[in-house]
């Protein structure tokens, strides 16, 4: 496994206790790393995922509700919302990372943690997600 695969796993277990055990995230972080010794670049890694996507967090979600059409944000699968959340704030901040990357990136993390169905789920609304990036570029 890559290195920046194990960061974002281990970034959306951190979110997932975050959004679920309603913890700080600095707390969810440090506990989390207590119980998980890994290189630098992972940790480094790992943590701009965490607190990008929480600073972020009210953007984030209006774009997943506006593109999730019929889909209540907080009854979708815990571990889907947080996928989603992670892989759309490296869409909008991480732009040294190509779309598909990321894309491809969180349907495998969507498969491994969730279910099969999850991984389309997944696909279908970061690919809507990933034209506000394109426009991001092009107002550049």
């Amino acid at each position: 496994m890559g290195l920046r695969r194990l960061s974002r796993e281990y970034a959306l277990q951190i979110l997932y206790a975050i959004d679920v055990c309603k913890l700080e995230a600095e707390e969810a972080q440090e506990s989390f790393w207590k119980e998980h010794k890994s290189g630098k670049k992972v940790l480094e890694f790992a943590t701009t995922l965490v607190e990008g996507t929480v600073k972020n967090l009210s953007q984030i979600d209006s774009l997943i509700i506006k593109y999730a059409l019929n889909w209540d944000i907080h009854r979708m699968a815990s571990i889907d919302r947080n996928i989603l959340r992670q892989a759309t704030f490296e869409i909008l901040y991480l732009l040294d990372i190509p779309i598909n990357v990321i894309i491809n990136e969180a349907v495998e993390v969507a498969k491994k943690y969730s279910t099969e169905e999850s991984g389309k789920f997944v696909n279908g609304i970061l690919d809507k997600i990933k034209e506000t990036r394109s426009a991001k570029d092009l107002k550049e």
